[in-house]
């Protein structure tokens, strides 16, 4: 079934009211981790704009209904930022925000990385990085069979970029012409070993994602107007998939974490919450 277009909107009134939904979503992500003395909260802040976008405007989904055939597919490829995902999934209904403070709790749902068999709305489970684009593939795939005017879109971590599994996928939905997904790479720059380009370089991401045949688009991956002049972009490419590359700053939206290879995946102390909550003007 060929895409039928669509078109996002961002007016100054939306652009203010997912700018408030993702600050309130980065204090999500915040106390959940530090109630779990675990996770990873760098890659979560850095991931979370975008994802406020899709979540919260974007993506036709029914949290009332995580099973609707005609919905839109996300997939988190990069598993470690589950926090991201469930205070997008608890912020649009589905599952009440209280149950965000048992992340990775014993018998929890809300573990470390995105478990399907646990949490309905969970398109698929990851982790193990380097599979998610192919998983989405699939989807998107499946979609076109099913003659569903569907969208899939995916996160990658660039890190992850390292991984020979996301090249394969790469080049094979650019020879299915997946024309209705859309890959964002969550350009920070760092990883759990340091400095991406310095652990195995990736530059230049957008000629190499071109070279395999997708329309690759970079942007700032913290600027509203830039993701909705993707997603218009996205909208209106066919015959070939599209990769969002944007760049992005690790631990985004406070002072101390950013861009510090310490909070990749570790969680913060006491007084490290209160500085951080009290940064983003949460209510306490």
């Amino acid at each position: 079934m060929p895409k039928t277009p669509r078109h996002y909107e961002l007016s100054e009134e939306k652009e203010e009211r997912l700018r408030n939904i993702a600050r309130e979503l980065r204090i999500d992500i915040l106390r959940m981790i530090h109630a779990a003395r675990s996770g990873h909260p760098g890659g979560s802040l850095s991931a979370i704009d975008w994802m406020t976008v899709l979540f919260f405007d974007a993506m036709r989904h029914r949290p009332e209904e995580p099973d609707w055939p005609e919905r839109d597919r996300f997939v988190l490829s990069k598993g470690h930022a589950s926090p991201a995902l469930y205070s997008c999934m608890a912020g649009t209904g589905y599952f009440n925000k209280l149950e965000l403070m048992s992340l990775r709790k014993l018998c929890s749902r809300l573990q470390g990385h995105p478990e399907r068999k646990y949490v309905r709305g969970i398109e698929i489970s990851t982790g193990s990085l380097g599979q998610g684009l192919a998983a989405a593939n699939g989807m998107a795939l499946a979609s076109r069979l099913d003659r569903q005017d569907n969208r899939v879109f995916a996160v990658l971590g660039d890190g992850e970029l390292q991984e020979g599994m996301v090249w394969e996928a790469a080049m094979s939905a650019a020879h299915y012409k997946i024309d209705n997904l859309c890959a964002f790479v969550d350009n920070n720059g760092l990883q759990i070993d340091g400095n991406v380009s310095e652990v195995m370089g990736i530059y230049p991401i957008a000629e190499k994602w071109k070279s395999f045949g997708w329309n690759a688009l970079e942007i700032n991956g913290h600027d509203m107007k830039q993701m909705y002049n993707a997603l218009n972009n996205f909208e209106n490419t066919t015959g070939k998939p599209t990769v969002v590359i944007g760049e992005t700053v690790k631990g985004k939206g406070v002072s101390f974490m950013e861009n510090n290879l310490r909070f990749h995946g570790n969680a913060p102390s006491d007084e490290e919450l209160a500085q951080a909550l009290a940064e983003l003007g949460a209510v306490t």
